[in-house]
Parts: C-alpha cells; sequence; structure tokens
C-alpha cells in the first residue's frame, strides 16, 4: 500500500496523442494555405507584369496613339522601346528579354527562323510607302514626277536618312536609276535611326529627309512633300510576333490581335500605314 498521497504525486504534464495529432493537423493545413497563397500571388504577380515590346521606328507614332488602348485591352501596362529593324534585331539575337516584337516583316521572318519568334505568332499589321519630308511651313519642291524629283534632289543644299534604315536600299537605287549618285553625295547625311534625321530636318539643320510616310507625316516639325514618283516607291510591310520566350504569350496575341484589328486601323492609317 503506497503512502504517498494524492496532492504529494508529480504532476503529469504530457500532451495527449489526440492532441498532437490535432495540433500536427493545424500546422500541415496552415502550410498549404501559405504555398496556396503564395502560388495564387505569383500567379497575380504575372497577370500584372509590364508586357515587354520592341518596335519599329516606322509603326511609332501609331503604336503610342493606340498605347492607352493596348494596356486597356491586354489588362496590363506596355513597356516599349522603338528602334530601326536592324538595330533591334541585334539586340534580339544578342539576347534581349521581350514579349512582343513589331519590325519589319522581312526581319521578323529572319527572327523566326533563328528561333527568337514562335513561328505560329506572325502577324502583318500594314505597309508604308517611301516619301520626302521637310521643315514644318517651309516650301515644298516638286516631286512628282522622275524629272522634278531629280532636279530637286540635285538642287537640294542637303537630305538624310537612317544608315541602317529599311527604306536606305530603295533610296540608293532610285538615286543610282536617277543618274545622279555623284551629283549629290556630298549632301547626304546618314544618320542612326530615322528619329535622329527626322530631328535634323525639322530644326533646319538639314533641307530633306527620305524615309517611309510613317516616318515622316506624324512627326512634330516635319511636312510630308509627298510619296516618291510611282516608278521609284516601294513599300516596307510591318508584322508582329510573339518572342519565344516571352513572359506571357497570352498577353501577347491578346495584344497583336488588337492591333491587327479593325479598332486599329484608324490610327495606323492617320499614321501613314496601309492596312
Amino acid at each position: 500500500m503506497s503512502l504517498q498521497s494524492p496532492l504529494s504525486r508529480p504532476a503529469d504534464y504530457s500532451v495527449p496523442r489526440s492532441a498532437v495529432r490535432w495540433t500536427m493537423r493545424l500546422r500541415i493545413a496552415a502550410a498549404v494555405v501559405a504555398v496556396a497563397a503564395l502560388c495564387a500571388g505569383g500567379r497575380a504577380a504575372a497577370q500584372q507584369a509590364t508586357l515587354r515590346v520592341l518596335g519599329s521606328n516606322g509603326v511609332k507614332a501609331a503604336f503610342e496613339q493606340l498605347q492607352a488602348d493596348c494596356e486597356r485591352h491586354v489588362g496590363r501596362s506596355i513597356a516599349v522601346t522603338f528602334g530601326t529593324s536592324a538595330s533591334t534585331k541585334q539586340r534580339i539575337t544578342g539576347g534581349e528579354a521581350f514579349d512582343v516584337a513589331i519590325l519589319t516583316s522581312d526581319v521578323i521572318d529572319e527572327l523566326t527562323k533563328a528561333g527568337k519568334i514562335a513561328p505560329a505568332s506572325r502577324q502583318v499589321l500594314g505597309r508604308s510607302g517611301i516619301g520626302i519630308g521637310v521643315r514644318a511651313k517651309a516650301a515644298k519642291p516638286d516631286i512628282r514626277t522622275a524629272d522634278a524629283l531629280k532636279r530637286t534632289l540635285v538642287n537640294a543644299r542637303s537630305m538624310t536618312w537612317a544608315s541602317d534604315g529599311a527604306s536606305r536600299p530603295h533610296i540608293a537605287r532610285m538615286i543610282e536609276t536617277l543618274g545622279i549618285a555623284d551629283a549629290v553625295k556630298s549632301k547626304v547625311i546618314l544618320e542612326e535611326g530615322s528619329v535622329r534625321a527626322a530631328s535634323r530636318v525639322a530644326s533646319g539643320d538639314v533641307e530633306l529627309i527620305i524615309t517611309l510616310i510613317s516616318e515622316i507625316a506624324p512627326v512634330p516639325g516635319l511636312d510630308l512633300v509627298g510619296p516618291l514618283p510611282a516608278e521609284f516607291q516601294n513599300y516596307v510591310s510591318f508584322a508582329a510576333g510573339i518572342g519565344s520566350a516571352a513572359h506571357d504569350a497570352e498577353a501577347g496575341r491578346a495584344l497583336i490581335a488588337f492591333l491587327a484589328g479593325p479598332g486599329a486601323s484608324a490610327a495606323f492609317t492617320s499614321k501613314g500605314i496601309d492596312r
């Protein structure tokens, strides 16, 4: 018979097994909820991520007019960088990240072959012809015929276009055909990109710019003289494509569908791009 009274026995502080199991279940449930919240947050963050677009100078004015509508359509902000299609191609092949590219059709095709653009995503957006521009309110020279164009170029004080622009090969061929290559050689000022070339004319530093109409007509400080005569006219088409490593291909498809749709046609046409 024990002489130890109930009050003098050591207290039993052990936790019942059922309580332990219940605590573990609560902890596991909390962990599952935390992981689910983290995943949901990651998806939400991805859905709100900025869409990265690389665009040609030829579509700059049209895209800038449409950007707010584009952002509403895809449900997120859009960060766009413009440049010549040639220089943008170099950046892409060099590894620059992007979701959507809007460049000349031939460059989009080249990037597709190089594995940088998803093949099925290619969508033509329009085309622009080549024209001549002068400083705003300056006298507009006659370029309506081959003879008139020849006289205008020979008599011009200076002229400019982009050294790496899509229209440069067509301009060079036109000058050779007119037989004035030697006569205008000293007057030609090549610039890096049409934006810089346009600014030289808008400032009055250079008299004429020859480039895509979409790079003349919308530019403040420039007036479009007109398109080149039919025998010298060439068109540069623009296409869009989704990067093969795009962060969000679905948003890219939505953007391209909007740009190719009827809601964007007026903006493109008003900026010198035929649809």
